[in-house]
């Protein structure tokens, strides 16, 4: 394929993820991810399109993909999976792979990892990153043709997200708040953590980013930074606000010269990071003896909850920060299995 412009051969994947950044607002995470899926096509090109088994990068992956039934909850996956990729592949005889790419190379790639058994959702989502790659690179004028105009991927497999029942939700923050009789000021930012994920059905990522000027205790509403660095106001319930009273009560126990403004703090006083969120998640649900569950669970049944008890789509979009409606209707096919379950269990003639 022939190129033109003025982007120097190696540096054609930097600039790719600088528009990733600065221009589409995506996350470091998501830019981690699309390069190490532009590296693993490098890779197939490479080996001469051979076919490769799945490897530990890809089966890790594949599991991210299997168990996030949102964009959201993929990110951490595709990262793990891209630095796994970029190490084995020199980034500047990537770059140069890439710009010889035809449609023949794509088709012959995404026909090896389904071949060899990966999930439909991981390679929608490698898909989307070379067309999203290629697409930028023709109109940026790096490119003279557009490998993958005619790309054909596979939708991602449609699967209901996994909650909790909302007797298992009271039980799960029920055990939390009593774990906080111990006076240990880390189970009493667990508890709050958790009412709040729960209360206001916020991401992980988003939980962590809060500073302490993005709450209000009076109005019971917090400031979320979403994807692309869209703010939204979200509502909180009394328990949550109580849960955050008591947290900030004992947070000075952990300030630390490395504090700042976080409103969440882990044992050495920095701001709380996402996988402590995560492992504070599965302790309280071993705890209260619930489905094991990561902490998306709690969006994902924040929202069926709301649409079970009467919201409306707009209003659960709004609290979710979905850019798209289509993303929080499959909720109400959440509520529908449960009511139909619920029907055939209660109903004598179900």
């Amino acid at each position: 394929m022939s190129t033109r412009g003025d982007a120097g051969q190696g540096d054609l994947v930097a600039r790719f993820e600088g528009y990733l950044r600065h221009e589409r607002g995506l996350s470091e995470n998501t830019v981690r991810a699309y390069s190490g899926d532009l590296t693993h096509l490098a890779a197939h090109v490479m080996r001469g399109g051979a076919s490769q088994p799945v490897g530990a990068s890809d089966a890790a992956d594949q599991r991210g993909a299997a168990t996030a039934s949102e964009p959201d909850g993929a990110d951490d996956a595709r990262a793990r999976h891209g630095a796994a990729a970029a190490s084995t592949v020199d980034a500047g005889r990537a770059a140069r792979v890439l710009r010889d790419v035809t449609l023949a190379d794509l088709r012959s790639w995404l026909a090896t990892m389904a071949a060899a058994g990966l999930s439909r959702p991981t390679m929608a989502r490698r898909g989307a990153a070379v067309r999203t790659f290629y697409a930028w690179a023709h109109d940026a004028g790096h490119l003279d043709a557009n490998p993958a105009l005619r790309l054909a991927s596979a939708r991602p497999a449609s699967t209901l997200p996994s909650v909790l029942t909302a007797a298992e939700v009271v039980t799960l923050l029920t055990a939390a708040q009593t774990r906080c009789d111990d006076g240990d000021p880390l189970h009493v930012r667990d508890w709050a953590m958790a009412e709040l994920l729960y209360a206001t059905g916020m991401r992980v990522g988003e939980l962590v980013g809060i500073d302490l000027r993005d709450v209000d205790l009076d109005e019971r509403l917090v400031r979320v930074v979403g994807k692309g660095d869209k703010e939204r106001t979200v509502p909180f319930g009394v328990p949550a606000a109580q849960a955050l009273r008591e947290w900030l009560g004992v947070r000075h126990l952990l300030v630390s010269e490395t504090t700042g403004a976080a409103l969440f703090l882990g044992s050495r006083g920095a701001r709380v990071g996402q996988r402590q969120v995560r492992e504070s998640v599965h302790e309280l649900c071993r705890l209260a003896q619930v489905p094991e569950v990561a902490p998306h669970a709690l969006r994902h049944s924040a929202a069926t909850h709301l649409l079970t008890g009467g919201s409306d789509l707009r209003s659960v979009q709004e609290v979710l920060g979905h850019a798209s409606l289509n993303t929080t209707q499959r909720y109400t096919h959440v509520s529908a299995e449960r009511l139909r379950a619920t029907y055939q269990l209660a109903h004598p003639r179900a």
